[in-house]
């Protein structure tokens, strides 16, 4: 029996949260499903910002590490129209408070700074059962249980542990990404490379949109976003990927081959995502010992706060855990009032930032959001 702190999943939210409860000396074991770190690649890059992900990693005593992963020029920004003509550019003057960092290594940085042995690999949930008085039963799927008196969900859209707080479940939130790699853009594709830039691309229209990432390595990451049904996305889905890639690539006739070449020329299996969310401002009553963290507790449409949260929410459990000795309902419900709000707010603005992109009035409606509020209010 484990009569610790047990946290579900080795995600960014999770791992703060080990981290800075570790700073504070306090001991947690952290359950994973994959079988190691590598397991499979972490994603893209990620814009960390000032007001919660480097809070987070600050209280998390890893705060100069993190500036040493740092990829320049990641905050630059562009925005295109169709035919790849510049309508708006800002540099990356290392001035912003969104530095990009790859997400792998940003994850990494945190397992580095965990004592050995805190998480437990190849640790997949498929049951949990509360045993009263605040007590759970974790059951993996290769025989194991253990019992735990704090118990966090931190694992994800499709949480385990979720319905031990809420009935609610993640919706299809009616848009979905197609998403790519392009290595060696530079020579493979020379004009795609110089359309992308050094950091973020930028280019939409009413329901659907070519984002891209230059990324260390001269990669270049496309999310193709479209406003589509369930249906639609489902036949796409059910295509081979060349055929998939060209059923996109379709919706943006007339656009620059620069832009569509993103689409077509993957050098990776490309990957469909279903958007799912989370009702705007999801919560809970108190439950005895066991509470929810990231996407698990807030599951929202994509915005460049996901990770911010998480790990902000895994800082915050953790100080709250630190400030209420002996009284860990306390600290549930400190933290759980604190992440309610924040998470309904995002939720709200990320549904903003879906129409300012993907609304009837793109691109203008993105390029007066970029003029009035510049590149740090981007995801």
């Amino acid at each position: 029996m484990d009569n610790g702190i047990a946290i579900v999943g080795a995600g960014l939210g999770g791992l703060t949260l080990a981290r800075v409860l570790h700073v504070h000396g306090i001991a947690a074991t952290v359950y994973e499903a994959e079988a190691s770190s590598d397991a499979r690649p972490q994603g893209g890059m990620l814009d960390i910002h000032t007001h919660n992900g480097q809070r987070a990693l600050e209280a998390a005593g890893l705060l100069e590490a993190f500036r040493r992963i740092i990829h320049p020029g990641g905050e630059a920004v562009r925005v295109l129209d169709r035919h790849a003509g510049v309508l708006y550019e800002e540099a990356d003057d290392g001035a912003g408070g969104r530095p990009e960092v790859p997400r792998g290594a940003l994850r990494q940085l945190l397992l580095d700074a965990l004592p050995d042995g805190t998480v437990r690999w190849g640790h997949k949930l498929t049951a949990v059962a509360s045993l009263g008085e605040g007590c759970h039963r974790l059951e993996f799927a290769h025989g194991a249980s253990v019992e735990t008196t704090l118990l966090v969900g931190a694992d994800g859209a499709w949480s385990k542990v979720r319905p031990l707080l809420s009935s609610a479940t993640p919706a299809y939130a009616g848009l979905m990404f197609f998403e790519t790699w392009m290595s060696n853009s530079k020579r493979h594709r020379p004009a795609s490379a110089q359309a992308v830039g050094q950091g973020a691309l930028f280019a939409v229209e009413p329901g659907k949109g070519i984002l891209a990432h230059a990324e260390p390595g001269d990669v270049l990451h496309t999310y193709v976003q479209l406003q589509r049904p369930l249906a639609w996305v489902e036949r796409l889905a059910d295509l081979d990927a060349r055929t998939a890639a060209l059923r996109v690539v379709n919706e943006f006739d007339g656009w620059s081959p620069a832009l569509t070449a993103l689409i077509t020329d993957s050098q990776a299996e490309p990957v469909i995502r279903l958007i799912h969310a989370l009702p705007v401002g999801h919560r809970w009553d108190r439950v005895k010992g066991v509470t929810l963290l990231g996407d698990a507790a807030h599951l929202m449409i994509p915005s460049g706060e996901g990770a911010n949260l998480a790990m902000l929410g895994g800082a915050e459990l953790a100080e709250a855990i630190a400030l209420h000795p002996g009284a860990p309902e306390a600290a549930l419900d400190t933290y759980e009032q604190a992440m309610f709000a924040r998470g309904a707010q995002e939720a709200a603005e990320a549904l903003k930032l879906t129409d300012t992109m993907l609304g009837a009035g793109s691109p203008g409606t993105l390029l007066d959001f970029f003029r009035s509020h510049g590149s740090d209010c981007a995801g």
